[in-house]
């Protein structure tokens, strides 16, 4: 059986989350709720579950409150929130799951899904609670750090250091500018999506790009950009106007 506490201040949350995973989820046992942050950190150090529900509003502070002060930490964690869009996007970058207010079923049955799948690694917790406690406190893109899960390893990379992405079928390959190659079973399409606002690129199907790398733009051929690892990246007819406004910027 899987351990899992809900902790949220609103009552008729923890109630509709309870009967969702009653239903849909017959090897989950709720072990506990709370509402407040004193109340979830003695919950969380005395029950040690597996999986943890958290608010990040809560009645006395925030679910951060409750990360930074337990000394348990050997479990995966579902963020709940309503909260601003600064905050989601941290929780993205960092690799946690995380489903919104007002609660919608199927969203918290694929986040559930989404995280059972995952190996609880030694110290991932750490480390992604790390990764989004900085990317949190810190706004310029050049602080910004992502977390990479891979089958063995939490890898994580400051968003600067990164190169480009490609895709190959269902995995993505991540190329860093120390040489470092990491391949997620992630879509390019979502890192597109986190990454964009960040001067990073979609210039093909396969191929997401960061900007600050390209080295020169090959009209030969149809036209490819050589990136600063030597690369030779196709540029879509589709995406060509997109580019060359970009570098028209510079």
């Amino acid at each position: 059986m899987v351990n899992v506490v809900i902790i949220d201040d609103e009552s008729h949350a923890r109630q509709s989350i309870r009967k969702i995973l009653e239903l849909k989820f017959k090897k989950l046992n709720i072990v506990g709720e709370a509402g407040s942050v004193a109340d979830a950190i003695m919950l969380i150090d005395k029950k040690k579950p597996d999986l943890i529900f958290l608010d990040i509003d809560l009645i006395d502070g925030s679910g951060f409150d409750v990360l930074n002060k337990i000394s348990y930490k050997q479990f995966k964690v579902i963020f709940i929130t309503a909260h601003q869009e600064y905050a989601i996007q941290a929780i993205k970058f960092s690799a946690f799951d995380y489903i919104l207010k007002p609660l919608n079923p199927a969203e918290l049955i694929q986040s559930v899904n989404n995280v059972m799948k995952e190996e609880l690694i030694p110290d991932s917790f750490e480390d992604k609670l790390n990764t989004f406690f900085s990317n949190f406190s810190n706004t310029t893109p050049e602080q910004k750090r992502i977390v990479f899960k891979t089958a063995d390893k939490i890898h994580v990379v400051d968003i600067k250091n990164i190169i480009r992405f490609e895709s190959d079928n269902s995995y993505c390959i991540i190329y860093i500018n120390s040489g470092n190659k990491i391949v997620v079973s992630k879509s390019i399409k979502t890192y597109e999506e986190m990454l964009t606002t960040f001067g990073f690129m979609r210039v093909h199907q396969s191929h997401l790009i960061n900007c600050n790398y390209i080295n020169y733009y090959e009209k030969q051929y149809g036209g490819s950009l050589v990136m600063a690892d030597n690369s030779n990246i196709p540029v879509s007819q589709q995406k060509r106007p997109l580019l060359f406004a970009y570098l028209d910027s510079l």
